[in-house]
């Protein structure tokens, strides 16, 4: 694999090392600085929302002006976002905080279309590992985001983990540099960007909704599980260390096959890998449904991080074949939104459905969704053998 994809994905290290420790920090500053109870989640919720704002404009940016500078404006909005927070924080303002985190939130929607650029600075035959390798980065955030979020901790000397925030500003500004390093297809020209099809026509090619309704469900069902396993555990009478224990295994569930998921991909096909994820998330809605001791908690949330994995890449994999290179603006910016929305509104439901349900019961409502993804795939796959057997013949 090429040296490209390799700094892609050091910038998807650096990213998810900066996502794990906003996450391991952001709603302990919004319990400290919120003017009430019910506004501690709100800076939380602002990251999302400005999350899910980047998506479409992100792809549509990157289509006009080339991924170098596409993602150099996303570095740029995030070195903004954690600046304007370390600014509120040293100040005590809440309201500032809240524009900082949507800030940082739309950062963050610009670098999830670094796996979208693995595969464009490799051949074309290399893809599905390209795809794979750009996910790699999250094995080192796993180990480096806690760690970083832990040391940050400990140099704030006022409480509420300005540290945290300015180390947030360093990790973007390497990723800045480096990406200028990176040698992506040049930007098309404005007089010679071929026109687009309308949405419609792009959605309505084959595979293009089956594989975002698979990357959809795959993200929105591990989101929600892995959000609300914590509160679970923590009712069930364990301390906070084992609860992050158990998260930690659960990320590195999620990017360690990364190393191998792509040849998997090339040698069963995605439809088959898709399969497979989805089958492993059925192993964790069982196990967290059988009980509650340590074992269970840790075994399904790593059954969890590697269907994810699975299901995930894979629905990339496809979904990167199912659309022309002059949609691709288009195609990627309906993809990203709609599998990053259903990410916000997870993460903002999952504590509540936690405590008013149940966590047997939330794992009971999540799995209709995976079982519709492996019906639909199932059938895909049975077509296609029956195909190859009339060809055969």
């Amino acid at each position: 694999m090429n040296r490209n994809v390799w700094m892609l994905s050091v910038c998807q290290a650096l990213l998810m090392t900066g996502n794990i420790l906003l996450i391991s920090v952001i709603g302990l500053v919004g319990k400290q600085l919120a003017p009430s109870a019910n506004m501690i989640t709100l800076p939380v919720a602002m990251q999302f929302l400005g999350l899910m704002c980047a998506t479409i404009p992100a792809s549509l940016i990157m289509g006009q002006l080339g991924r170098k500078k596409g993602f150099s404006i996303g570095n740029l909005i995030g070195i903004t976002g954690a600046s304007t927070v370390a600014y509120a924080l040293s100040n005590q303002w809440f309201t500032l905080f809240c524009i900082g985190s949507f800030l940082l939130g739309i950062g963050i929607g610009f670098g999830t279309l670094y796996r979208f650029a693995a595969i464009e600075v490799c051949r074309p035959e290399m893809r599905d590992r390209a795809i794979s390798i750009s996910m790699v980065g999250g094995v080192f955030a796993a180990i480096l985001g806690p760690n970083l979020a832990v040391l940050s901790v400990e140099l704030s000397d006022d409480g509420l983990y300005t540290s945290a925030f300015l180390a947030l500003v360093a990790l973007n500004v390497l990723a800045l540099l480096l990406l200028q390093f990176i040698q992506f297809p040049p930007a098309p020209e404005k007089h010679s960007q071929p026109v687009s099809d309308p949405i419609k026509s792009i959605v309505s090619q084959p595979n293009f909704l089956v594989a975002v309704f698979a990357a959809m469900v795959s993200y929105a069902v591990m989101n929600i599980l892995m959000t609300a396993t914590p509160l679970a555990m923590i009712g069930c009478g364990f301390d906070f260390h084992k609860a992050a224990g158990v998260i930690e295994w659960h990320v590195l569930g999620m990017f360690v096959p990364a190393f191998f998921t792509g040849k998997l991909i090339e040698k069963f096909g995605a439809r088959w890998m898709i399969l497979t994820g989805g089958l492993l998330f059925v192993l964790c809605v069982l196990i967290n449904i059988h009980g509650q001791s340590i074992w269970h908690f840790r075994s399904a949330l790593v059954l969890l991080g590697v269907g994810w994995n699975f299901m995930f890449i894979a629905a990339t994999s496809l979904f990167s074949r199912s659309y022309s290179e002059n949609n691709r603006p288009k195609a990627q910016a309906f993809n990203e939104f709609v599998v990053f929305s259903c990410v916000t509104i997870t993460a903002l439901l999952s504590g509540w459905l936690e405590a008013t349900v149940g966590w047997e019961s939330l794992n009971i409502y999540v799995l209709p969704f995976v079982l519709a993804v492996m019906a639909i795939f199932a059938v895909s796959v049975y077509r296609q053998y029956k195909s190859e057997q009339e060809v055969q013949v």
